[in-house]
C-alpha cells in the first residue's frame, strides 16, 4: 500500500496561481503513476492531471491544458502540480492519487489516496 501526503492548497484569487505537492512512501512507491484528482461541490471526483512512474508523459484533462503542470521528483518520490491562471472553476478539494498504471490514471484503477487539500479561487 502507498500512502500519500498532500501540502499546498489554500485561497487565491483569479488569475494567480498555486501549487501542490503530494509526496508518496511504502512498498514500490516509486513504481506507481502518480497525479491528481479533483472534487468540486455537488460534483462528482474528476482526472485533472497524472504523470507515470518515470516522470514523463503526462496526461492533462481538456481543463486543465495550458495553465496546469505536472512534474514529479523520483528521488524524493514527489509528485508537484503547478496550477497557472486559475479561476472559479478550478475550486474544489484536490486528492492525490496512485495506481499501477503506465497511463493516464483512471478513477477505478486508483489504489491510494491522499487526504485530500482545498483549493478556493475567489475575488
Amino acid at each position: 500500500q502507498v500512502q500519500l501526503v498532500e501540502s499546498g492548497g489554500g485561497s487565491v484569487q483569479p488569475g494567480g496561481s498555486l501549487t501542490l505537492s503530494c509526496a508518496a512512501s511504502g512498498r514500490d512507491a516509486e513504481s506507481y503513476a502518480l497525479g491528481w484528482f479533483r472534487q468540486a461541490p455537488g460534483k462528482e471526483r474528476e482526472f485533472v492531471i497524472s504523470v507515470n512512474y518515470l516522470g514523463g508523459p503526462a496526461y492533462y484533462a481538456d481543463s486543465v491544458k495550458g495553465r496546469f503542470t505536472i512534474s514529479r521528483d523520483s528521488a524524493k518520490n514527489t509528485v508537484y502540480l503547478r496550477m497557472n491562471n486559475l479561476t472559479p472553476e478550478d475550486t474544489a478539494i484536490y486528492y492525490c492519487a496512485a495506481a499501477s498504471t503506465y497511463y493516464r490514471i483512471n478513477l477505478r484503477a486508483v489504489t491510494s489516496w491522499g487526504q485530500g487539500t482545498r483549493v478556493t479561487v475567489s475575488s
